[in-house]
């Protein structure tokens, strides 16, 4: 797995990187409906030729940022750490760092501003759906399911459908924290909020698998 979740710098070109920023600015500042491939290509300082060298289309442009912002900034950093031998039988640790890691993720103005463009437009655009969807949930899943599902094999966790479970847990983070934040609503989440959240959704997924 960790094959997949190399750091930008050994995977990308320069233009490649010029483009999912651009890409990702435009897409929270414009919205995705009125986003061009012409304007991402503008504002990318790149050819249509070399934008459609790179994304074949609009959509997979977005899952594209999507999916390497799951990877990179939270899945790949907790996937590692779990190679390198921390966190291996830690039930608790693991969901912690993961919990912390991943509601921070979920905090970032740039995160709540790409959640709130999907939000907004995803019944006019299905393909914006989808593709954060598959690319941010369903990937989610994707790498921690087998883990919770090797836990539950060694007896540290009691977990029938790894893949509900691993729902049920960012359905736990996701809660009310997020949802002011998600809202725009003030005082901005402080970091001892996000680990008594952390901490509380941690200690409900272990009373109900643990």
């Amino acid at each position: 797995m960790s094959a997949t979740l190399k750091p930008r710098h050994e995977t990308d070109s320069p233009k490649r990187l010029q483009i999912l920023d651009a890409a990702a600015n435009l897409f929270i500042a414009q919205g995705y409906g009125a986003v061009s491939m012409d304007a991402i290509a503008r504002a990318a300082g790149v050819s249509k030729a070399t934008l459609y060298a790179h994304f074949t289309s609009k959509d997979l442009l977005f899952a594209t940022i999507i999916g390497e912002a799951c990877r990179e900034n939270l899945m790949g950093q907790w996937l590692t750490s779990l190679e390198d031998g921390a966190l291996v039988t830690d039930v608790r640790a693991a969901l912690t760092a993961l919990g912390l890691g991943l509601l921070r993720l979920l905090l970032e103005e740039r995160s709540l501003a790409i959640y709130r463009v999907v939000v907004a437009e995803s019944v006019r655009f299905p393909e914006l759906g989808r593709a954060f969807h598959e690319n941010g949930p369903v990937q989610f899943r994707r790498a921690f399911g087998p883990w919770l599902d090797e836990q539950a094999k060694a007896g540290r966790l009691r977990a029938a459908d790894p893949d509900v479970a691993a729902d049920q847990f960012i359905g736990l983070l996701r809660s009310g924290l997020y949802l002011r934040a998600a809202l725009g609503l003030p005082p901005a989440p402080t970091e001892a909020e996000i680990a008594a959240t952390v901490t509380a959704a941690v200690d409900t997924f272990m009373r109900a698998f643990g």
